[in-house]
């Protein structure tokens, strides 16, 4: 019975069985009139991001690479495993009889090991990284690879840098490790083989499935193996770590599949379909490009129905300093500030953009207010000012630090001074006071679309805060209201600038990319940053205010989403939420 359901399991991936007992197929064996590749055997100590660690790591070269011809790659951690030809994956073995059919492309393979810091003395332990560097579901381990380890063969060998042949792959914790590579460097890796991935809770890894759900699709192909009696312990439950990032890669769009077995926590069911996997994987010598995941069609998948699904990011400008602060008038123009280069620049609605004031006084936090004018937080002058749209400057508030402001529709505003842990509230008649000291590090700063409600995040911390307007302006009934994600399970979010759109979702540029908050402090999506750069703040404009606008370091991007902002003057009804 257990081969016959193996058989059809893999039947319906269009995937072959090789028995119940998972034995090594012929393409897993040395076969006759098969050329051989070779392999290198080297040595990696000079590591400057996992400083002190030593490592071997090796180089299949297949016997039909020619030099100068681009080459596909697969990396492999736990590239001791690996390599041994009569280990369970014989990946040299297994590529020399794929390559030769057809079956996958000309591949070079750089199999690695983990790094170990090498005991101080003979009566001391080593430090064995191998967890810290497979677990962390960060882009450090991406940055090993892809600025120490893959330059050292590329001295030696043509890789192609197409991340449609560029491959990663690895067994329990090497496995989240590949999955994390080319989750944090689609620009780099297409292609992931898991096996028995340890999506559990060692270093944040459980995460993963809520953030496939959350985040814009990235162009990944996902091969993932796991077994019925794979470990259950006290980190978590590998089988079901395993079927969630499964059902969550499936319901967002994903070119994936899994492969279902009986086995435990060991490399005996990989191994035995390893050949298969790479043909899944590749698709053939040529293979076909990866398609960006759009979504499956699943209910409330809401970056998807937030995002113009056929936008993608566009850069408008680039050159500055650090961009920061857009803000949008009433044509729909955005505005931005360079506070390196002490100006504000206006991108008109034919994308051209313009210099619209030099000394801006190091501003950084910038809204236009009902009587059109534009309100600018000059932190180089500690002061509040405003600009008529021929640039006259008048001063609404100062003596204090600023860097962030919101406008209510009478003219009154708020604006943080994070240095100070101060939120300030300025009235009509200018008269300025502080409305709340509570916050660790407050940076941005936003009205509601009804404008009753005032949102303040915490740049170093992970919440936005909630607050109740009072009729004096005054601030009632806080709460850490909305949780924002860190990378790395860090605490510092990096929330910078936010904007908010007539649905009542909030939006907040952070080091993840831009987080989408529902009424109900739910995190409804996740929308990718346009570079690894950081994004610092975010706004919506173009004439419709469909535009979304990103201002990350030292460039500025915009794509069309579905949605439609809100401006000072105009407060907005949103909608009862699903609650």
């Amino acid at each position: 019975m257990m081969k016959l359901q193996l058989t059809l399991a893999l039947g319906a991936l269009g995937l072959s069985a090789f028995g119940a007992d998972y034995t090594l197929g012929p393409d897993s064996q040395r076969q006759p009139g098969v050329p051989q590749g070779r392999i290198e055997k080297r040595r990696w100590a000079s590591s400057r991001i996992y400083p002190g660690t030593v490592r071997d790591y090796w180089i299949y070269v297949p016997a039909q690479y020619r030099a100068g011809t681009p080459a596909a790659l697969m990396v492999f951690q736990d590239g001791a495993g690996y390599v041994k030809e009569d280990g369970a994956w014989r990946v040299p073995i297994v590529f020399d009889n794929l390559i030769h059919k057809g079956q996958m492309p000309v591949t070079i393979a750089v199999l690695i090991d983990p790094g170990v810091l090498p005991a101080a003395s003979e009566k001391a332990q080593p430090r064995y990284n191998r967890s810290f560097e497979y677990d962390t579901v960060s882009d450090v381990y991406s940055k090993f690879l892809l600025e120490e380890i893959l330059p050292q063969v590329e001295k030696d060998y043509t890789i192609s840098k197409d991340p449609d042949l560029r491959g990663i792959g690895g067994s329990s914790s090497g496995a989240i490790c590949a999955f994390t590579v080319a989750w944090n460097r689609p620009d780099s890796f297409h292609r992931v083989l898991s096996f028995i991935g340890s999506y559990t809770d060692i270093r944040g890894g459980n995460d993963y499935p809520s953030l496939i759900r959350r985040t814009e699709g990235k162009p990944l192909r996902v091969f993932q193996q796991d077994g019925s009696r794979d470990l259950n312990i006290y980190i978590g439950n590998w089988w079901m770590g395993n079927q969630d990032v499964a059902s969550a890669l499936e319901y967002s769009g994903y070119e994936t599949t899994f492969v279902r077995g009986t086995e435990a926590h060991n490399s005996i069911h990989g191994g035995a379909i390893l050949p298969d996997a790479l043909r899944w994987l590749w698709g053939g010598s040529k293979p076909k490009p990866v398609a960006q995941a759009k979504g499956s069609g699943g209910e409330r998948h809401w970056v998807n129905l937030i995002l113009d699904v056929a936008s993608e990011w566009e850069e408008v400008s680039s050159g500055h300093g650090l961009t920061e602060g857009p803000a949008v008038n009433r044509a729909g123009e955005v505005f931005f500030t360079d506070i390196r280069n002490n100006r504000i620049h206006r991108i008109g609605l034919d994308g051209k953009v313009s210099v619209f004031k030099e000394d801006s006084g190091a501003a950084n936090g910038m809204m236009f207010a009902p009587d059109g004018r534009l309100y600018v937080c000059q932190n180089g002058r500690k002061r509040i000012v405003a600009y008529t749209a021929g640039g006259q400057e008048s001063v609404l508030a100062e003596g204090t630090g600023s860097n962030d402001i919101a406008v209510t529709a009478s003219g009154e505003f708020y604006y943080t001074e994070p240095g100070a842990h101060r939120v300030w509230f300025v009235n009509a008649k200018g008269e300025k006071r502080v409305v709340n000291e509570g916050i660790a590090f407050p940076n941005g700063v936003l009205l509601s679309p009804d404008q009753t409600v005032l949102y303040v995040n915490d740049m170093l911390g992970r919440k936005v805060w909630s607050f109740r307007v009072q009729p004096d302006g005054s601030l009632a009934y806080g709460e850490p209201f909305y949780t924002l994600k860190t990378p790395d399970g860090l605490d510092v979010s990096g929330a910078d600038g936010m904007t908010v759109d007539t649905e009542g979702y909030l939006y907040v540029a952070t080091r993840m990319g831009v987080q989408i908050f529902d009424q109900t402090g739910k995190l409804a999506a996740i929308i990718s940053k346009p570079t690894a750069a950081g994004i610092t703040n975010v706004a919506l404009g173009g004439p419709n205010l469909d535009t979304l606008y990103v201002t990350a370091t030292d460039k500025v991007f915009r794509r069309k989403i579905q949605r439609k902002g809100v401006v000072s003057w105009q407060p907005v009804m949103p909608p009862k939420p699903r609650l």
